[in-house]
């Protein structure tokens, strides 16, 4: 991280009290979305678990150190300031869905978006599926959902809502595997804020991330079996079940 001048200092810090200063509003725009996803009864018996939170203040201030080093490296304006703060980032509100396996994200994503307009927060970005895998990738252009390479070998599904309140306010929505929640706080904590220098730790992750697309992969492959044997052999079976009572019944 290269020296800021202390006009920038000054101007991050005047960003994040803005933040600060609306911290509250940010919570419970995360406590609605969080009731109505939750109380909304054929997506969450799709899913596993929820977890949700607001981002502390010194993560955004490292994360508006780090966007304004990149504008500078790059030749560009630094164009985030107090009235455009709350659009510009998008994850100082954040809910993250975790589910078993890959090819439930059609029902999810169908549900989730009726939830979402029942609730009147309108989807500002998204869905976007960050995805390396490419049968994965296949998978969510499939279902009509847009995908975005992702070169660090993280997968999730990523939409941006907005607040119904007067003062517009965004919330971000993750969905994701339990598998691939697993590789994400793995990386997390080696790469986040700033990648590993270990190389072992680097490849070991990158390891870690074809891992997890198999046990995701393989997850769909016995729930795909399961539906199978209950369409070909359990189906008939009591078909043929029934027939034969109805039978004894007639007296045939």
């Amino acid at each position: 991280m290269g020296a800021l001048s202390r006009s920038q200092r000054k101007s991050i810090e005047s960003l994040v009290q803005q933040f600060e200063t609306h911290c509250d509003e940010f919570r419970l725009l995360t406590e609605q979305v969080r009731l109505r996803i939750s109380e909304t009864k054929p997506l969450f018996s799709l899913i596993h678990s929820l977890k949700w939170r607001v981002k502390e203040p010194a993560h955004l201030r490292e994360k508006l150190e780090r966007k304004i080093e990149a504008a500078g490296m790059e030749g560009r304006a630094f164009e985030i300031t107090e009235d455009n703060l709350f659009l510009k980032i998008n994850d100082l509100a954040g809910i993250r869905l975790l589910h078993l396996h890959t090819r439930q994200m059609d029902k999810i994503h169908r549900h989730l978006s009726e939830a979402f307009e029942e609730g009147q927060y309108p989807i500002v970005e998204g869905p976007i599926a960050k995805t390396w895998d490419n049968e994965t990738r296949d998978y969510f252009k499939k279902i009509g959902i847009q995908t975005e390479d992702s070169n660090s070998l993280y997968t999730s599904v990523h939409y941006v809502i907005q607040s119904n309140s007067r003062t517009k306010y965004t919330c971000e929505i993750q969905v994701r595997t339990l598998a691939e929640e697993l590789w994400g706080e793995v990386s997390h904590s080696f790469n986040y804020p700033n990648p590993t220098r270990s190389i072992a730790c680097g490849e070991q992750i990158k390891v870690l991330a074809r891992v997890t697309s198999s046990c995701s992969r393989l997850v769909d492959s016995v729930y795909l079996s399961r539906r199978e044997y209950e369409e070909k052999i359990v189906a008939p079976l009591s078909k043929k079940r029934q027939w034969q009572r109805d039978k004894r019944g007639t007296g045939h």
